[in-house]
């Protein structure tokens, strides 16, 4: 059977030393072949029978002026390989590695053994031999080999300097003795590196890059990682050796890769609101346990205030606060004041001295004795009871100004504070300082535009009208900022109330603004008496004028964009009726004691500023126990932002209308409202006050002068029945003028009316003249023109209102108090 050949890199590895595989001749005294070897053969062609008894120097290939023998004297003289040309059965020049060694003397004489080589294959060999030698004693790699029973064999240089005095005393033991407490860093793979080791014997598949923690012996109060590397030794049989261990100390790219990734991190995190005291919680939680055991964030008075920040100097420790406390150890053992407080470092501290300079102090090596220290018994006593050994106090500086101060303190890990961790530390700080003067100026807008915001809506709603009303304004969250919702109640001519509420598109100080414009149109267009949808027109036309100003004040930018949406409504407590006009906003909710609730239908006209399209009214009817609530999509979008989900939930937070009008307010809250909506939210719960059939009294008067008269004694008589009879002569006045107005100056028919409400004696006469009357002060010499001078000096209010069929003229006297209040309290003139 043929032998297969073997390439160069195998036959080295089945014989490293290559006794068995160089080509080997035996020569006598005078240089003749005496000894043949198969490797001979295969390297120069020639057969043993052929250079038996002949002198090597005839296969020699010399070139002219080579002497005989000489290349041989050389070699015999060298103790080193050298490099010979000789030539081949074939033919052709060989260059070969030789090697000259002497042997013992035998019976016959001297004897020499000559050793030859491919010259190209010797190259390759001594290579690799340099290398081996290499990783054995130069290279940075730290290479162990571990037996068959998994305990340490061999080590190069490298993987002896972590392993402190003579390397003998660490043959036979294993990884896990060596390394006691470390950990692998990747869950794919068993709990220990020995029965790691003992898969990659058992089935020969390597393991690259497996990342270890733990403590060398040369180096234990530092951890450290490595990237380990495993694969199977076996010899040229395949039966397994033991285990190869690469090992690269990665400790810094470790760290420098955890300092990336919290970077990266933090940039996500710090930062992700605008609520200051969120941001600085961000920061802690980056800080902790990543960085530190403990931290502590304080700042300014300045920064938590909505104040304009001071210049920071050492002697405002006394004015930080803290804002954040975050420790490993539950029940934060190292605070020494809690959220809120004033934390008041002594002279000297690093906190002191870092607030003045706006510099880090780092104190890897905690001296307890520190006169600072020494200040402060408490912080003294507490540090020294939980162990802190590094302290690191790092300002929180944004846009060239301080805002206070982070420490940091390590009691759990070992390791103190380095360089390196304050320079992640700085970046930090760096980033949230940033965030958190973001976040302090986001809350001075706020609060600012929430100011103005309240400021333009009502602080109370008016009692005495003809509706029992109750509210909620709830602003958006900080992120959101302040918008432009409002709403209100109205008292109108004739004991009618408008009911009003609107929503400004955007957010801020500008939405606000707009919002108290519009609020203080709708007062002024209300006032003249004017029928909701003819409001709502020059509502639309005021906000398209607002519109026009903003986008040329900002051409290229969303500041310019202005838009609203209102709902308002006029309820008449005589008629029991209200009528509705929308533009672009929700309708009303009508919840009823006896049946379900309901949202009339009112028409939808378009948001106000669109213009030229026209605005619609309804009218619904109220009936007895029932009430209405008007609110801005915020509340029923405020949930999940599904309309008709928060229909459903205001469905069920109107049940039972005959609920106290707060906590009705309250259970919508409850139900439709998340802790920080993201939009405004207002809504405004109405019950109706209907009068009461004995508190209207109504008289249809023919079109001639004497009904003046007949005019002032129905009044008188009916004055007298609602025991008002102290009114009568300013009522009989006022009668008497605005009948005998409608008389001269309208068309008939005239109607007279008196309504008595809580508190107002309301005169009223209608005709079906369109002509409003004029109040002047008549000269001397005219005849008339007094009438309504004088129920103007006469009446607490007056005014005149169009209908569909005409006019109404109106004119309202207060009810003394002490008369109608007896009578009030136990028979009220409208139904409850």
């Amino acid at each position: 059977m043929t032998t297969p050949s073997r390439g160069p890199e195998e036959r080295n590895f089945s014989d490293p030393l290559r006794a068995t595989q160089a080509a080997t001749v035996m020569l006598d005294e005078q240089g003749r072949v005496t000894g043949w070897s198969r490797e001979a053969e295969a390297l120069l062609g020639y057969r043993a029978q052929e250079v038996l008894g002949q002198s090597i120097d005839t296969l020699s290939a010399r070139t002219d002026g080579d002497r005989t023998g000489e290349w041989l004297t050389q070699l015999s003289n060298s103790e080193h390989f050298h490099h010979v040309t000789l030539r081949h059965r074939s033919g052709r020049r060989l260059r070969v590695a030789a090697a000259f060694c002497r042997l013992p003397d035998t019976v016959e004489g001297p004897t020499v053994l000559l050793s030859l080589e491919d010259a190209e294959e010797f190259k390759d060999r001594q290579m690799q031999q340099a290398m081996v030698h290499g990783i054995a004693t130069q290279a940075t790699v730290a290479l162990t080999i571990y037996g068959t029973d998994l305990r340490v064999a061999w080590a190069n240089t490298a993987a002896r300097q972590e392993l402190p005095g003579p390397f003998a005393q660490y043959l036979g033991r294993s990884k896990d003795e060596l390394y006691p407490g470390s950990q692998m860093l990747s869950a794919q793979h068993p709990s220990s590196v020995t029965q790691l080791m003992s898969s990659v014997l058992d089935t020969g598949q390597s393991v690259r890059g497996l990342h270890y923690r733990g403590r060398p012996p040369a180096d234990p109060g530092r951890e450290h990682v490595w990237s380990l590397s495993y694969y199977r030794l076996q010899d040229a049989e395949g039966r397994p050796l033991g285990v190869c261990e690469e090992s690269v100390d990665v400790t810094d790219l470790h760290q420098a890769q955890r300092r990336l990734a919290l970077l990266n991190e933090a940039s996500v995190l710090i930062g992700s609101t605008l609520g200051l005291s969120r941001t600085v919680e961000e920061l802690a939680e980056v800080l902790v346990p990543q960085v530190a055991d403990f931290t502590a964030v304080d700042l300014l008075g300045d920064v938590l205030g909505s104040g304009e920040l001071a210049a920071p100097s050492s002697d405002r420790t006394g004015d930080m606060r803290r804002v954040v406390h975050r420790s490993v150890r539950e029940g934060l053992p190292e605070a020494v004041v809690a959220p809120g407080q004033t934390v008041g470092y002594p002279a000297g501290s690093p906190q002191w001295q870092s607030l003045a300079t706006g510099r880090p102090i780092l104190n890897a090596v905690l001296d307890l004795s520190s006169p600072w220290l020494l200040q402060d018994p408490v912080r003294e006593s507490r540090m020294r009871r939980v162990g802190i050994h590094s302290h690191l106090v790092v300002p929180l500086r944004a846009r060239g100004i301080t805002l206070g101060v982070a420490t940091l303190m390590r009691w759990r890990t070992p390791d103190p504070f380095t360089g390196e961790d304050l320079l992640l530390v700085e970046e930090l700080t760096a980033r949230a300082a940033v965030c958190i003067d973001n976040a302090r100026r986001y809350n001075r807008e706020h609060r600012s535009a929430l100011t103005l915001q309240r400021s333009l809506l009502p602080h109370e709603l008016p009692a005495d009208t003809a509706v029992e009303a109750a509210y909620r304004y709830l602003p958006a969250d900080i992120e959101a900022g302040v918008g432009g919702d409002w709403f209100d109640v109205l008292p109108l001519a004739c004991a009618r109330v408008g009911l009003v509420v609107g929503d400004v598109v955007g957010h801020g100080i500008r939405a606000a603004a707009t919002m108290g414009r519009l609020r203080t149109a709708v007062h002024t267009l209300a006032d003249l008496d004017l029928s909701p949808e003819e409001l709502l027109v020059h509502l639309d036309d005021l906000v398209s004028r607002l519109a026009d100003e903003a986008e040329a004040a900002h051409p290229t930018g969303v500041e310019g964009v202005v838009g609203a949406t209102c709902l308002y409504g006029i309820y008449d407590p005589v008629t029991r009726r209200a009528t509705f006009a929308r533009a672009g906003h929700p309708p009303p909710a009508l919840a009823h004691l006896e049946k379900a609730m309901e949202f009339p239908d009112i028409p939808a006209g378009p948001p106000l500023g669109i213009g030229g399209l026209p605005f619609e009214s309804a009218e619904i009817e109220i009936p007895e126990g029932a009430l209405f609530a008007l609110y801005t999509d915020g509340l029923i979008t405020a949930s999940d932002g599904d309309v008709d989900t928060g229909l459903e939930r205001l469905t069920f937070a109107l049940a039972h209308p005959d609920r106290p009008l707060e906590e009705i307010c309250g259970t919508i809250e409850r139900v439709l409202l998340p802790d920080h909506p993201a939009d405004d939210v207002a809504f405004l719960v109405a019950r109706p006050r209907p009068l009461t059939a004995e508190s209207v009294a109504t008289w249809n008067l023919p079109f001639e002068l004497s009904s003046v008269g007949l005019a002032r004694k129905m009044a008188s008589d009916r004055l007298t029945q609602w025991r008002l009879e102290e009114l009568s002569f300013s009522a009989e006045l006022i009668v008497s003028e605005l009948v005998t107005n409608a008389i001269r100056h309208a068309h008939g028919p005239i109607a007279l009316r008196l309504i008595r409400t809580r508190n107002r004696l309301i005169c009223t006469a209608s005709d079906t003249s369109s002509t409003s009357p004029h109040l002047r002060r008549a000269r001397l010499s005219d005849e008339g023109g007094r009438g309504l001078f004088l129920v103007a000096q006469f009446a607490q209010r007056w005014g005149t209102r169009h209908t569909a069929e005409g006019k109404v003229i109106w004119a309202e006297l207060a009810i003394p108090q002490a008369e109608y209040g007896g009578e009030a309290s136990s028979e009220s003139n409208m139904t409850p």
